[in-house]
């Protein structure tokens, strides 16, 4: 639901990560939706919405699964460590089980992520189309090799951190500060409203993405090294027609910042901004909501 929601926003977002500096074709947010809508019609804005939706799924499932076993884990520890049977996790300690989701589900999940990468960046005109998931990944094995499905997959790991890591922390210590002490008075009936919840989401979910995001720019432009057909993606020195070469991340990190100043680590910024508020706090709303449907009674903030 989160997802499709945004998804015109997430392709954007790629596309001007990934663009060439000499061949823009997306001077911005607006003006790149609108070229989208124009080249490729409404499908256009959804491309590799699909994929993602195939992804999103069991990475989801896996990340709040292991949250919750990470939180028990960590808190039955905690609690053993400190011979407070009452003791709760601390922000530190949600941080930890948040990165521990993340990174599991992340991994896990990493494949389907890097070939919807170049999914969403081939346009009508590239001069080779990955049919789906299933083809895209039979290519890449067979033209690039396995290693290749997990280019770019150390600065996710590292990104991981503070962007689930600090999802996690930042919207459970929002609401359990807004359930104990309720500043505002928007505690309902011992809960909090969905209005509320979503707010949490938003803060969350905003805090994580602002920080790790630079991680993010250099994970998409490592996932397009070795396509030979890539169509409209930066190049690693800069050369229109070249081939996209980075040695590793810190390879990746330098060539950006020397051939493209500092602010191209935060290219994409302003859609992946305006998107984060609806995505992560449908996300959030949603997984309680549907748990409460189900009648599980273990909530994360639990």
């Amino acid at each position: 639901m989160s997802r499709t929601a945004v998804a015109p926003l997430e392709r954007m977002k790629i596309l001007l990560q990934v663009q060439n500096p000499h061949s823009i074709k997306y001077s911005g947010t607006v003006q790149g939706l609108k070229y989208i809508w124009r080249t490729e019609g409404l499908r256009g804005l959804f491309k590799g919405n699909g994929t993602n939706c195939a992804r999103i799924v069991p990475n989801s499932a896996v990340k709040f699964f292991s949250y919750e076993q990470a939180s028990k884990g960590i808190l039955y520890m905690y609690r053993q460590r400190t011979g407070n049977e009452n003791a709760q996790l601390t922000p530190l300690l949600r941080l930890g089980a948040g990165a521990t989701a993340g990174i599991i589900a992340m991994s896990a999940t990493y494949p389907m992520d890097m070939v919807r990468g170049r999914l969403t960046v081939q346009t009508a005109n590239s001069p080779y189309q990955y049919r789906g998931i299933a083809h895209a990944l039979s290519t890449v094995l067979r033209e690039e090799g396995p290693r290749a499905l997990y280019r770019g997959w150390l600065p996710s790991v590292i990104g991981v951190v503070p962007y689930v890591g600090l999802n996690f922390a930042v919207y459970e210590t929002l609401k359990d500060w807004l359930l104990k002490d309720n500043p505002f008075g928007l505690v309902q009936n011992n809960d909090l409203t969905i209005v509320t919840r979503l707010t949490c989401g938003a803060i969350a979910g905003t805090v994580g993405q602002s920080i790790a995001y630079p991680l993010d720019v250099i994970r998409r432009r490592m996932q397009m090294v070795g396509w030979k057909d890539a169509s409209a993606v930066v190049t690693g020195e800069g050369r229109s027609k070249a081939l996209l070469e980075y040695t590793g991340m810190m390879d990746a990190f330098r060539k950006t910042v020397r051939h493209e100043g500092f602010g191209a680590l935060y290219k994409g910024l302003v859609p992946n901004s305006v998107k984060v508020v609806p995505s992560i706090a449908i996300a959030f709303v949603t997984y309680e909501m549907v748990k409460e449907v189900l009648g599980v009674e273990f909530r994360i903030s639990d």
